[in-house]
């Protein structure tokens, strides 16, 4: 996992090596362990390196045999071993052991058509000379981040906002519509951000610049071929998925640690990948003082079954508050949870014990129908069958047990009321009805720039003609992955999170072949009543603990609002949530949020909504902060010290280039 950034200009007038180390140096954390630039006289491309494969060889940009091809890469591409033998039978020629190079060779072998052979996560950029476009392409989940912005012709891009900002030719404002999705959604869906002519190029699509222009298409669908019954060999075809897709995440030159909740995802992964690994296996931890947050005894009773060295970071409230400006300068958007926060901190740990490469259970639950948003929706269906019945109402009760303002009542005014079931965001509706409360805050003037700003409205026009012939639950898993996992849970909780320490994390659940395998199952084959991942669970018993494999699923949260008030509060807390301050920003209203401030400080604000408030307007103060105060200035690159310095010759593009420094 690395960090990327470049220009394309329309114009020859040039890219300067002092901009791509500008860029380079917003995106260091990224790339901690060495950075190289190519500076043509219409595109420049710059890069930080986290070596994970071919240690000594694979520093970027790096090109195809005669230069005609760049590539700059973030990521991995797990079955480059296959492909490479491919290339190389096929008549291409190899300098490299990295995954890297075969981005360049596949580029010249099969065009576009390289993106449906890759297994794996990746954002890259390639410089085709010979025809003198620029190609962006994300993987199919959008586990790593790329942007873009066009400006009167000429192309920005990076792994990360800052990097483009870094170039000191994009000015940027934050965006209303792009906000009000986070305050909706809890993250902006691709191509929106939060940033005004600042977007992130989809998940599963690929972009091309051409003369100024930029055109996108998609080159993968999620798609829900729903079967009636599982297939005979149904735990047999898991069991060889499963261990394939660990096994290809295993593929590294550096030790391969894992992250353990402690829940049955992250379980399976540290026990498949212990039984992998020449190395002892090093797992990481977060624990709570909240008893109903801590995983802590199953996180110990599964290391010492796989026979990890285990290392683990309590963490409290005071710990969250802390870092949570960090955090926000990382996630580059506003949030609605501190999730994040122990996640920034157990990546901490990992690199200053050594690791920097993790595998993490993230997808699983969107895969599999793990979340009890799934189960929700089962129920909200059924009870809408007899909507008089208080016992089917109740259902809601267990399962939701640990909600303090429960109840029957309760429930039929909020969830059976939510939304019709012809409605195609039924499923979600509660939740986006819920954080969309946000908005009880707004300023008048924040209300009046979102005139005409419906984001639902969006959402259901972007949905895929084949959509309303799923089955419910199905799509409901279509929403969940294309809102909450790529916006949220692979951006601000897990990619940006790891890479803050440069550290990659790597995640079995979503490779696709897994994906189409569960997303070709019958749904009562993933959830049965109130029996989440049952097929799962089924297979999990010969490779972890029963006791494990069988126990509920326990949601991962984090203390929010309590986190900012009592003996500890931070001295940021009053600076930025001062009337002057909301006043300067302008995304909300000082007074309704005085009122919030002092149920919080009282101790008042205990429900969802209050609590998803506080984050959300702390996490807009200083993420304003961060992007349109005092711009953050990083340490300069010397360019003497580039592992990689790449120019144009003075002839024509088509030549070879001129390499000044390869190491």
């Amino acid at each position: 996992m690395c960090g990327l950034a470049g220009v394309a200009r329309r114009t020859p007038s040039g890219v300067s090596d002092r901009m791509l180390l500008r860029m380079a140096a917003a995106i260091r954390h990224r790339g901690p362990d060495g950075y190289g630039l190519y500076a043509g006289r219409r595109v420049g491309l710059a890069h930080t390196r986290l070596s994970i494969i071919d240690l000594t060889r694979g520093a970027q940009p790096l090109t195809n045999e005669d230069g005609r091809v760049v590539v700059v890469y973030n990521g991995e591409i797990y079955n480059y071993v296959e492909l490479r033998a491919e290339l190389v039978a096929r008549g291409h020629t190899f300098t490299t052991t990295s995954d890297t190079e075969v981005l360049v060779h596949g580029w010249e072998e099969w065009g576009e058509g390289m993106l449906g052979r890759l297994n794996g996560q990746f954002a890259f950029a390639i410089y085709d000379r010979r025809s003198e476009i620029v190609v962006l392409a994300r993987d199919r989940f959008g586990i790593h981040p790329l942007f873009y912005a066009v400006r009167n012709g000429t192309l920005y891009f990076g792994s990360e906002v800052k990097a483009l900002l870094a170039s000191g030719e994009l000015e940027t404002e934050a965006d209303p519509a792009g906000l009000h999705e986070v305050f909706t959604m809890w993250g902006a869906r691709a191509p929106q951000t939060p940033f005004r002519g600042i977007q992130s190029l989809e998940p599963g699509c690929v972009a091309v610049w051409r003369d100024g222009l930029l055109t996108t298409r998609r080159y993968y669908h999620f798609r829900f071929p729903e079967a009636g019954d599982d297939p005979p060999d149904a735990l047999d075809q898991l069991d060889a998925l499963m261990r394939s897709s660990v096994q290809l995440r295993m593929r590294a030159d550096v030790p391969v640690g894992g992250y353990l909740s402690g829940g049955l995802d992250s379980s399976i992964t540290c026990a498949l990948a212990a039984s992998g690994t020449p190395h002892d296996l090093r797992t990481f931890s977060v624990t709570f003082d909240d008893p109903a947050l801590d995983e802590s005894g199953f996180q110990r009773v599964v290391a010492a079954r796989v026979g990890s060295r285990h290392v683990v970071r309590h963490i409290n409230r005071r710990d969250i508050a802390q870092a949570f400006p960090q955090v926000i300068a990382h996630t580059e958007t506003p949030v609605v949870r501190t999730a994040p926060a122990p996640l920034f901190l157990l990546s901490q740990l990992t690199r200053e014990n050594g690791i920097k490469v993790v595998l993490t259970g993230e997808g699983s639950d969107e895969v599999f129908l793990g979340y009890d948003l799934f189960k929700e929706t089962a129920v909200r269906l059924f009870c809408l069958r007899n909507r008089e019945s208080p016992s089917r109402a109740r259902l809601f009760d267990r399962l939701y047990p640990y909600l303090s303002h429960g109840g029957g009542e309760f429930w039929q005014n909020f969830f059976l009321n939510a939304g019709s079931p012809v409605d195609p965001l039924f499923s979600h509706l509660p939740r986006f009805s819920l954080t969309g409360r946000i908005g009880d805050f707004y300023s008048a003037d924040f209300r009046a720039a979102l005139r005409g700003v419906d984001p639902l409205a969006a959402l259901r026009a972007s949905l895929p003609e084949e959509f309303e012939r799923w089955s419910p639950l199905n799509r409901a898993a279509y929403l969940e992955l294309v809102t909450l996992l790529g916006s949220y849970l692979l951006c601000s909780q897990g990619e940006r999170m790891a890479m803050a320490h440069g550290v990659e994390i790597r995640v079995p659940f979503l490779d696709h072949r897994l994906f189409e395998f569960a997303a070709a199952l019958p749904t009562r084959s993933k959830l049965c009543g109130l029996r989440e991942k049952v097929l799962l669970r089924r297979w999990a018993r010969r490779v972890i603990p029963r006791d494990v494999a069988d126990r509920p699923k326990q949601p991962y949260r984090a203390p929010d609002a309590p986190a900012f008030f009592g003996a500890d509060q931070p001295d940021y807390v009053e600076e930025v949530l001062s009337p002057e301050s909301l006043g300067d920003v302008g995304v909300f209203d000082s007074r309704a949020v005085a009122g919030l401030l002092r149920r919080c400080r009282s101790g008042a604000a205990t429900g969802f909504r209050e609590n998803q408030a506080l984050v959300g307007i702390l996490s807009t103060q200083l993420w304003h902060r961060r992007f349109f105060g005092t711009p953050a200035q990083p340490a300069d690159l010397p360019l003497e010290r580039a592992d990689v310095l790449l120019h144009d010759p003075a002839a024509a593009a088509a030549e070879p280039l001129f390499s000044g420094m390869r190491v």
